[in-house]
């Protein structure tokens, strides 16, 4: 066995191979950019060295070859994402005399790009969806091809993935305009911009089956994993067993896997992938390959779930020739499992990316209660603009799915994350769906009830609001004198022990907005008047985590952050900063400023963009006036909540 690995990759998957790594008795080195600088990783591994100059140090394949040398690495593991899946790396990594833990280049290769990978499948006689994957690129000649195939078609970029590249065509007269735009995002996104045509499947069901091949001819899987629950083609929840899927089926997509692993010389960890109909039944003859993965995948943790498997360690063993550890007939599926992906993310604007450091995180992980969080960050740490917004991973194993899906609500439940924006209530709202605890789902299911799963703007929870402004106004008593006059917000509530139940208002400001909370108190009890409680606010009650000007208040899921609005401090002349002040709506860096100070402005004129996480967010004046306060400048990182400038109201 190897005496140590480099781990060329960062965050919860990191965390994961040092792990698999420390228990084998390998030593774990791991590579950082200054992006990564102290990151949980580089706390858990035997050994830390910095690459690269900026963020992009993990897809520079020499720089991390050289440094593989420098620190005398026997193996190299990838992870997911970045290099993983990039044959001239390994091929790197062989010459210096590096074991890639991953499949040979050549395997790599054939199942890189979508069309040639479905030409091999379909000579090794593993069904593909009816569709024309060959090399004649010509927009007439694939316009007939679609034509052919008959509508709806996909266009896909043969180098795609993760929906980039990829268009729905409906009717004839949409293709051209269609075929364009996937084809230049395949090759803005890719390098590529080769395309393929596809029938679109009805009721699509995206199930994936776990393979493993070693160096000896052998080859099995180790079950399917669903995952239909998409949003925007990204997996949001995983699971196994595939819920309502046959057993002959499941058995004849272990047969396709295993063929299509074995016709391209396979070694290692893999996932083959399907696309199922679900509308004829998911029976055997209603599923088509869709591509491989060459590597390991983000939801790897649902198969060791259900298995009793490590399958980081089965990688070590295959890449340092050892025959797989068991025999197709020695795995057995246990119970069911499901993962969801936590992220740092806010789902009510449009899943804009939070970035930003994380106050407080309490996950529950219980091996003996079948609960196991992968994270890659603690609290303190920080969610960087730089990559995957992925917080943690939430797996629950169960006895059978309905538990697997009950011990997953109660874990969502039980969740808080403080500091940026979670889709924490996205994923409650989706697990407490009955069409999900029936099965009754396919890859629309999401994107089609954004608005039902919370995914738009709404009032934050009142229960939440109200308890951190009562905490603020008890901490705002204790430190000053108590003023005389019983119109004064910060003394009014003591005077009602006297006066009995009395409606006043509260001016606050949540998340940078200013509210106005129509209070009713009797005694020292508060409750908010002429407001509906939104669905799911009861349970538990809101955690409140003080800063030195406000409270973060979070509840179901979601967070808020509440600072009480002085009166004194307005009538002194200052301005609102409720009304007017330019904001970040996420931590992240000043791209563009377009304004400048004393400049006039129009109501709704762009006046800054912040860039996160290669997303771009432009700021716009919220009414007519001139810019005030400008405190930011052009690269600049800046938090979320931090103002960046003033539009003082134009009297004219």
């Amino acid at each position: 066995m190897f005496a140590n690995v480099l781990v060329a990759n960062r965050g919860e998957i990191a965390c994961r191979i040092i792990r698999t790594a420390r228990r084998m008795g390998i030593r774990a080195i791991v590579m950082h950019t200054p992006a990564d600088r102290s990151a949980l990783f580089t706390r858990l591994a035997d050994e830390a060295h910095e690459i690269g100059e900026g963020a992009s140090g993990y897809l520079d394949g020499a720089a991390i070859v050289a440094l593989a040398r420098r620190v005398g690495a026997e193996c190299l593991h990838p992870g997911y994402g970045f290099l993983s899946e990039n044959a001239d790396f390994a091929e790197l990594c062989g010459r210096a005399g590096i074991v890639f833990i991953g499949p040979p280049p050549a395997a790599m290769r054939a199942m890189g790009l979508k069309n040639s990978a479905k030409a091999l499948m379909q000579k090794a006689g593993v069904p593909v969806v009816p569709g024309y994957h060959g090399d004649n690129q010509s927009p007439k000649f694939l316009r007939e091809k679609a034509y052919e195939i008959g509508y709806p078609v996909l266009i896909k970029a043969i180098a795609g993935g993760g929906g980039r590249g990829m268009r729905r065509v409906d009717a004839h007269v949409e293709f051209e305009a269609a075929l364009e735009s996937a084809s230049r995002e395949g090759l803005s996104a890719f390098g590529d911009g080769r395309v393929l045509i596809e029938k679109l499947v009805a009721a699509p069901r995206h199930i994936e089956m776990q393979v493993f091949a070693d160096g000896h001819g052998h080859c099995v899987h180790l079950f399917e994993r669903d995952c239909s629950l998409q949003r925007r083609h990204q997996k949001v929840i995983e699971e196994c067993p595939s819920p309502g899927l046959p057993e002959e089926t499941r058995a004849a997509m272990a047969k396709a896997a295993t063929e299509a692993a074995l016709a391209v010389g396979y070694q290692g960890a893999g996932t083959v992938e399907f696309i199922a109909d679900a509308s004829r039944g998911l029976g055997p003859g209603d599923f088509w390959f869709l591509e491989m993965n060459t590597r390991l995948q983000v939801e790897h943790p649902v198969t060791e779930a259900v298995t009793g498997l490590d399958l980081v360690e089965w990688q070590f063993r295959v890449a340092a020739g050892e025959p797989l550890p068991r025999r197709q007939e020695e795995i057995v599926r246990q119970g069911a499992a499901i993962e969801a992906r936590i992220y740092a993310e806010d789902p009510e604007q449009n899943f804009l990316p939070s970035p930003g450091r994380i106050l407080t995180m309490t996950l529950g992980s219980d091996p003996d209660a079948g609960v196991r969080v992968d994270t890659g960050v603690e609290a303190g740490d920080s969610v960087t603009p730089f990559y995957d917004a992925m917080i943690a991973k939430l797996i629950v194993h169960g006895a059978t799915r309905a538990d697997a899906l009950a011990g997953l609500a109660r874990e969502l439940d039980r969740a808080v994350v403080i500091g940026p924006k979670t889709n924490l209530a996205f994923l409650r709202a989706l697990a407490g769906r009955p069409e999900i605890a029936a099965g009754a789902f396919d890859t629309g299911f999401i994107d089609q009830r954004l608005a039902s799963l919370g995914a738009t703007p709404r009032p934050p929870d009142p229960r939440a609001v109200l308890a951190a402004a009562r905490l603020l106004i008890d901490r705002a008593d204790a430190g000053r004198p108590r003023p005389a006059s019983p119109f004064d917000p910060w003394g009014v509530f003591d005077s009602f022990e006297l006066m009995g139940a009395r409606r006043v208002g509260l001016d606050v400001l949540v998340d940078g907005r200013p509210e106005r909370l129509h209070v009713i108190e009797a005694g020292r009890a508060l409750a908010v008047a002429d407001r509906h409680t939104p669905a799911g606010a009861d349970g538990a009650p809101p955690t409140l985590l003080e800063t030195a000007d406000g409270v973060f208040a979070f509840a179901g899921g979601r967070q808020a952050y509440v600072r009480l609005i002085d009166p004194l401090e307005r009538s002194a002349g200052g301005a609102d900063e409720g009304d007017g002040g330019i904001r970040a709506p996420m931590n992240g860096r000043v791209a563009a400023l377009l304004v400048g100070e004393g400049d006039r402005v129009e109501a709704g004129q762009r006046l800054a963009v912040i860039e996160a996480m290669k997303m771009e967010h432009a700021l716009t004046a919220p009414f007519a006036g001139l810019v005030r306060d400008l405190t930011s400048a052009v690269g600049e990182q800046v938090e979320m909540g931090e103002r960046i400038l003033l539009i003082e109201a134009d009297p004219g």
